[in-house]
């Protein structure tokens, strides 16, 4: 028995698809069956189900497909771990953000299960196998949020760092219009992001990608080196400071490490890390393309990936607290001399970085609004162009008008983050998988809605903790 193709490139496992003299129940018999490492595609020349993801056979390698995903997970949110750090505590820090990826490996693990359950590669379709068409709205609705909040984060730090790059390099022209970022967040978006959102295919951008997880690299060895040469800020500059309230009984040297500190600011640190290691709209492509493909070898390559990123900000977050202590802000480059050659290398290479991780992010929101509003269309040009030239005008609008990094990165965290990361794959994998298959009362069904509950918990706490913050008008020692 073979499964029918829909004109949007996925299996149709829908009822009026099912032969007459067929059980419409057998045809998730093999897939429900799974083992951990079964593959996902479909073998039509032996019209056996063999359980198989899509008709494209992935020659993308384990160790590439690695590198793909850690580029996905890897983002502006590395900038601000030092200012998450200086606000919990060492100690505290390193155990939100262990939770975080063992939380994140975890979903992971519950979208693959639920994608080889029904044979679906997008995340978008597995919100409509599971709810019908709200579901799938509510995914895309999820996924756009997520995603324009990275974009405008990443433009954002375009609109901070370029001009001090060109002033660097051009100190005598302060006042010309080539260093206000407004103006070049739209130059860069126009020369640079969108030729390279208008490609056809995500997997062309795969050098592109690469260059930018390397210059991500080069920042964190500048960070660690910048930690042995930098003094300790002066009296001065400290006092400038909202004072952290430490829960142990420590002086208040101004250079001195917390191990545990809990302030106002403290609300953010949650979000910050979790939009750090949101990486779920890509996991289902990325393992589309993965040669022989299979629950197990996919989980893997979640699991390296979440693994070196958690390794690479969890250093960036030490070195850097470790400089600059309570005086850090939230976009760590910014307590870094505008003269220093070196951090003026740095910042052109987040810069290019973060640049070019933009058309990346891009994609999966367009496969959303295509899944939305053209999902029986085939693939047109006018309509590729035409959402990415308006994804882009939007997010350059929010980039100029929103003052603060910290917004985008507390709010947005605090709202997609949990949704993509605790509610969705929760939720999804309780209502996909057969109760036949796993019962509700079985542990893992009960984990699954322990798993969604946690996320609504930590959706309701971080949005009170920011909605007071901003209520009380307090500033912070990340405040622009």
């Amino acid at each position: 028995m073979e499964l029918q193709k829909t004109s949007n490139g996925h299996h149709d496992l829908s009822p009026d698809r099912i032969p007459e003299n067929g059980n419409p129940v057998t045809r998730f018999d093999a897939l429900e069956n799974m083992t951990e490492g079964d593959t996902f595609l479909l073998n039509k020349s032996s019209g056996k189900i063999e359980t198989q993801f899509t008709d494209f056979v992935g020659k993308t390698s384990f160790g590439m497909s690695v590198f793909n995903l850690s580029n996905a997970i890897l983002g502006s949110g590395i900038l601000g771990l030092a200012y998450a750090m200086a606000n919990t505590g060492i100690i505290l820090f390193v155990l939100l953000l262990t939770c975080m990826a063992i939380l994140s490996a975890y979903s992971i693990h519950l979208l693959l299960k639920s994608a080889g359950v029904v044979g679906i590669s997008a995340y978008e379709q597995l919100g409509n196998r599971a709810f019908g068409r709200p579901g799938k709205i509510l995914a895309a609705s999820i996924i756009t949020l997520n995603n324009i909040g990275a974009m405008s984060s990443y433009l954002f730090i375009v609109k901070i760092e370029l001009p001090h790059i060109i002033q660097g390099l051009l100190p005598d022209n302060s006042d010309y219009w080539f260093v206000d970022g407004r103006y070049l967040i739209i130059i860069i978006s126009v020369l640079v992001i969108l030729p390279l959102a208008l490609m056809k295919r995500l997997g062309y951008l795969g050098y592109t990608s690469g260059f930018s997880l390397s210059c991500m690299v080069f920042f964190l060895i500048s960070v660690i080196y910048k930690k042995f040469v930098t003094e300790c800020p002066d009296e001065h500059s400290y006092n400038k400071t909202v004072p952290t309230e430490s829960i142990y009984n420590s002086t208040d040297g101004m250079c001195e490490a917390k191990l545990i500190t809990i302030n106002p600011q403290t609300a953010f640190t949650i979000p910050i890390m979790a939009f750090a290691f949101v990486c779920h709209p890509e996991v289902l492509p990325i393992y589309t393309e993965l040669k022989n493909p299979s629950k197990k070898r996919m989980q893997n390559v979640a699991n390296i990936s979440i693994l070196a990123m958690f390794v690479m900000y969890l250093v960036t977050a030490i070195f850097g607290y470790l400089t600059f202590y309570g005086n850090v802000k939230s976009e760590l480059l910014e307590m870094y001399s505008k003269k220093d050659t070196l951090m003026l290398c740095v910042r052109l290479a987040v810069l290019i970085a973060v640049t070019l991780t933009v058309p990346v992010v891009l994609f999966p929101i367009r496969r959303a609004v295509l899944q939305l509003l053209f999902p029986d269309k085939p693939f047109h040009w006018v309509r590729h162009i035409s959402i990415a030239v308006c994804l882009l005008f939007l997010v350059n609008l929010l980039v100029i008008f929103v003052p603060n990094i910290r917004d985008i990165f507390g709010f947005i965290g605090a709202t997609s983050a949990p949704s993509l990361i605790f509610i969705l794959p929760g939720i999804i994998y309780i209502c996909i998988v057969p109760e036949e298959q796993e019962p509700l009362k079985s542990r893992p069904k009960i984990q699954a809605i322990a798993f969604v509950t946690l996320g609504f918990i930590f959706m309701i706490m971080s949005i009170t903790f920011i909605i007071i913050e901003w209520v009380t008008g307090k500033k912070t020692s990340g405040g622009h």
